[in-house]
């Protein structure tokens, strides 16, 4: 008997408050989750009730909300909760072993952070009517710190996130290197990371590296920028693919990923396209990509879907209840302003930011059809989240009958050879 799987998925959800459930346009987006079998989010907050300290970094705003929050989460729908993300840590170990806590106690399938690297990267697993969903979740924005450690036999792992890295390379032709290497020379810029690694505190560098501080430069036809995904976490990954696929019918991957190329937000790093290409070529069935709070295009890859980025579905960074002393004292405030004081003056009272971002504040819900493994349909279901909307409503996902999130996708999409056709206020993807 054939067998058809359906799935739904969001980008990020930075939830701080409760949801009224009797909300009409809450039921709205809740029907459109729901009507899928496997349904996907990012949680980008950590949930506690103070039980960890800040830590010296954050992923921009120190992320928590009450363990209540998670009502909302459950009440959408949703089933698989991915947590690598570069908010994970911003309540140190404390915060992360309370988050993961009361994702258990809420019956959350979820993955990508945890007590060690092994736990952090495993897949979780997820049974369905028409089939098990494998989910895998790995980040390449985060604080070096935060990096989960690998057990040893002597040595204990280290809580944290399932990392993604890469490396980044700027090239320049013959005259810009020579001009960069007189600059070193001339400031010293180099005199200390030199000495130590004559001492063998830094690994040799290649034989046409040249380090500028702490970028590395090679000579090259054109000046441009290189990423690539680290082969080592590469391979991790694609062995947790390799695992899943023998245990489930569908395997997701989720990457967290920041990074850009060039200047616009809605452009990927190269390193995460060939990342999340590699994902597919192991056995994933669709990546979904999430972290810069805009959208991204879709490509179609071996007939299998990956969104580059699907935007927020919750942004509420605007009411979190709390914020360390570190905040503050980012932006000249001291002990007697309060968190309101503190996100207007980050915000310059309203007039910058990701909530004042039309391009943060619209976004979509994807849903795609597979059966018996194979790609049957993709639609895009245009939300926004209440821009512009008093407090209470502001940063809740809404339906839009608005087309122009959709006809951006489109374009966004086009240079990955996809195209999305809007019918009824629906975008298709065409493959």
């Amino acid at each position: 008997m054939n067998q058809v799987m359906t799935f739904s998925a969001t980008g990020d959800s930075f939830v701080t408050r409760c949801h009224l459930k009797q909300d009409s346009e809450f039921q709205k987006v809740k029907e459109v989750i729901r009507s899928a079998q496997a349904r996907f989010t990012n949680l980008e907050v950590t949930i506690h009730d103070m039980e960890g300290f800040p830590s010296a970094q954050s992923g921009g705003t120190w992320a928590v909300a009450s363990p209540k929050t998670l009502d909302s989460i459950k009440d959408y729908g949703f089933n698989l909760i991915g947590t690598a993300n570069n908010h994970a840590l911003d309540y140190s170990y404390g915060g992360l072993e309370a988050t993961l806590k009361h994702l258990d106690e809420y019956e959350l399938v979820h993955t990508g952070t945890g007590r060690n690297l092994s736990e952090a990267g495993q897949p979780v697993y997820l049974d369905c009517p028409s089939g098990r969903v494998a989910l895998i979740s790995i980040t390449s924005s985060f604080h070096e710190s935060w990096v989960a450690g690998e057990q040893r036999k002597d040595v204990p792992g280290r809580p944290g996130v399932n990392p993604l890295r890469f490396s980044t390379t700027y090239l320049c032709k013959t005259e810009e290197f020579d001009a960069l290497k007189k600059i070193a020379h001339l400031t010293g810029i180099n005199s200390y990371d030199d000495m130590i690694r004559k001492e063998g505190f830094l690994p040799e560098l290649q034989e046409d590296e040249f380090m500028f501080g702490q970028y590395s430069f090679k000579k090259s036809q054109f000046s441009c920028v290189e990423t690539k995904p680290l082969e080592k976490d590469m391979k991790r990954l694609e062995n947790s693919i390799a695992q899943a696929k023998g245990q489930a019918d569908y395997v997701i991957v989720s990457i967290h990923s920041h990074q850009i190329k060039g200047a616009n937000k809605d452009h990927p790093a190269d390193f995460l396209v060939a990342a999340s290409k590699r994902c597919i070529d192991a056995g994933a069935h669709a990546v979904l990509g999430h972290g810069p709070h805009v959208l991204r295009g879709i490509e179609i890859y071996k007939n299998k879907p990956i969104f580059y980025s699907l935007g927020n579905f919750i942004f509420q960074s605007e009411t979190v209840s709390v914020l360390p002393a570190d905040f503050y004292e980012k932006y000249g405030l001291g002990p007697e302003h309060h968190v309101t004081d503190a996100l207007q003056k980050r915000s310059n009272n309203g007039t910058r930011g990701l909530s004042c971002d039309p391009d943060a504040m619209g976004s979509v819900i994807a849903t795609w059809t597979m059966k018996e493994g194979v790609l049957s349909e993709i639609k895009m279901i245009s939300i926004e989240l209440g821009y512009g909307l008093p407090p209470h409503k502001s940063g809740w996902p809404r339906l839009s009958d608005r087309i122009e999130v959709l006809e951006r996708m489109d374009q966004l999409s086009k240079p990955f050879g996809t195209s999305i056709r809007i019918q009824e206020g629906i975008g298709f993807v065409e493959f």
